[in-house]
């Protein structure tokens, strides 16, 4: 199947530099030495990365579909339920996967990895980019929580002769004992960036990770490590990961709004997500969850705080007003349409002008246009 792998990868590659999302020649050389068949399950939940339908797969029962789905732009989910449940039934909370070929490279050139280079890996998955950091001539050291994952990891990266590290742990807590690396490559959502990944970088060195707040979308995250402790970048576009375990959160918000105060908003609650103002309002409010429902032709913004003291509900009505229910010591939506029309008022600035800066305490903020132009859950500080 040597042929077959290396037309599909190149189909792929194709497909890739046609949306441009892949320049760096070494990387498509990665893309042939370690082919991500080497990396997939034989059954799987097919997940692509934008339009198309999700789907199992077995390569027993369907080859050619396997291959379709392998080389294709999607995620292969490869375990449900931390391991409960068949990640091919498409049902549970997926918790490990082969991640999107597409997502992968645009990590791998944030990161910019140089021969040489010393890269520790947060969530090792299958053990493809692990191979791919060292097919780039990385020295790679790779975490993965989970003991099976990491047998299976270790089983296909050593089939694949990569010469990786992989440790059983807790990405979050970085390697026993210290590193000093010069890249931090991470493959699993975080909403707070541990401080052991900085602390275990070297000065001028590099974080590359999927960065979610607890309000709007996902980003791609670029930090660089100063020489005082800190790490300092911008938000680098959308990214769309599982969440680090010791980070998964849950939201909730009663069905029963007995006793909430009800007010109007004249403010349309699908702007709010919708306009591009998650950046500035995950800033200004780092501990304020949002979840927008959307059926049909109804609309509804769910609000809480993750302390769990209050929560919102904005429902979008034909009307002048569109209606809001608060309940708890905070108005969460009055927070958030504040904040909300905060960020009109400075010009609607993209979430490219936003980004972050986390310091030697562990503390993160956001900030607009430069890194002394801090926003904080009050004020901002900037003008």
């Amino acid at each position: 199947m040597i042929s077959e792998a290396a037309a599909r990868i190149e189909a792929l590659v194709g497909d890739l530099r046609a949306q441009g999302r892949l320049g760096d020649p070494r990387i498509v050389a990665a893309l042939h030495a370690v082919p991500r068949h080497w990396f997939a399950p034989e059954r799987g939940w097919c997940a692509p990365d934008g339009p198309g339908p999700r789907r199992a797969i077995d390569r027993a029962a369907d080859e050619s579909g396997w291959w379709d789905a392998v080389y294709s732009d999607a995620s292969i989910v490869t375990q449900a339920a931390d391991g409960a449940a068949d990640p091919a039934a498409g049902s549970a909370e997926a918790t490990s996967s082969l991640s999107a070929p597409g997502a992968v490279v645009a990590f791998l050139e944030l990161l910019d990895v140089r021969p040489g280079e010393r890269v520790l890996e947060i969530g090792t998955g299958t053990g493809w980019t692990a191979a791919l950091l060292t097919a780039l001539g990385a020295d790679v050291t790779t975490m993965e929580i989970d003991p099976a994952i990491v047998s299976d990891a270790r089983r296909r990266l050593a089939a694949a002769g990569a010469d990786a590290l992989v440790i059983t742990g807790d990405g979050a807590e970085g390697v026993p004992g210290g590193g000093a690396f010069d890249g931090v490559h991470v493959t699993c959502a975080v909403t707070q960036f541990p401080y052991a990944w900085v602390e275990q970088t070297r000065p001028g060195g590099r974080i590359a990770a999927p960065w979610q707040p607890e309000f709007g979308e996902g980003h791609k995250v670029l930090l660089s490590v100063t020489a005082d402790g800190r790490a300092i970048g911008p938000l680098c576009g959308a990214a769309h990961y599982m969440m680090l375990r010791s980070q998964r959160g849950g939201f909730q918000v009663p069905e029963d709004t007995a006793g909430a105060a009800e007010t109007g908003t004249r403010l349309d609650p699908r702007q709010v997500t919708d306009d591009g103002s998650d950046a500035a309002i995950a800033g200004m409010l780092p501990d304020v969850m949002a979840v927008p429902r959307r059926e049909a032709e109804r609309f509804e913004l769910l609000l809480a705080d993750t302390g769990g003291t209050s929560w919102a509900r904005v429902q979008r009505t034909d009307g002048a007003e569109h209606r809001v229910l608060q309940a708890g010591p905070r108005r969460l939506w009055d927070e958030v349409a504040d904040a909300y029309l905060r960020w009109v008022g400075w010009g609607r600035p993209e979430r490219s002008r936003f980004g972050m800066t986390v310091g030697p305490d562990g503390h993160q903020v956001i900030w607009r246009d430069d890194p002394s132009h801090i926003i904080t859950p009050a004020t901002e500080r900037s003008t």
